[in-house]
C-alpha cells in the first residue's frame, strides 16, 4: 500500500482529481510494490545490462473504472496486487481507496522488454509476484 496526499497540482479547476493523476499515482504504487518485493529498479536494470541490453517494465494495456471522484487534501492509498504472472509478463490489479472506500479500479497489463523485444521477467521478481497471487486467492 502506497499513501498518496492530493495536492492542487492534481486537480483540475473544480478541486476534483484530474483523471490523468490517476495514472501517476499507480505507476508509482507499481514502483513501490516492486521496491517492497525487494526490487530495485536501478539494480535491476543494472544487473540485467551486464548480460546485455537492460530490461524495462512497460504497460501494455490498461482498464479504469472510475468510480468516485478524489479531491484536494484527501489521503488516498494505492493497493497493488499481482493477478496473473506469466513469463514476460503481468496484470496487476490495482485500486486507489480513501478511508476504505475504492474510488478507482484498474487492470494494468505489464510487459517486460529488453533492446525492445520481450523478456523473461526476473526469476526471484516472478517466483514473488505469484506468491502473492497465489496468498491473495487463499483469502
Amino acid at each position: 500500500m502506497l499513501p498518496v496526499r492530493i495536492y492542487y497540482e492534481d486537480t483540475d479547476f473544480s478541486g476534483v482529481v484530474y483523471h490523468a493523476s490517476y495514472l501517476r499515482f499507480m505507476e508509482r504504487g507499481r514502483t513501490d510494490y516492486l521496491r517492497l518485493k525487494g526490487i530495485d529498479h536501478r539494480t535491476l536494470f543494472e544487473s540485467t545490462q551486464k548480460e546485455g541490453a537492460g530490461f524495462a517494465f512497460v504497460v501494455r494495456s490498461m482498464q479504469i473504472e472510475f468510480i468516485k471522484p478524489a479531491r484536494m487534501d484527501d489521503l488516498l492509498e494505492v493497493w497493488t496486487q499481482p493477478d496473473d504472472v506469466k513469463g514476460a509478463s503481468a496484470v496487476l490489479r490495482q485500486e486507489i481507496v480513501r478511508a476504505g472506500e475504492v474510488l478507482v479500479e484498474a487492470r494494468v497489463r505489464i510487459a517486460c522488454v529488453a533492446g525492445g523485444k520481450p523478456q523473461r521477467i526476473p526469476e526471484p521478481l516472478r517466483l514473488a509476484m505469484q506468491e502473492d497471487r497465489d496468498a491473495a486467492a487463499r483469502r
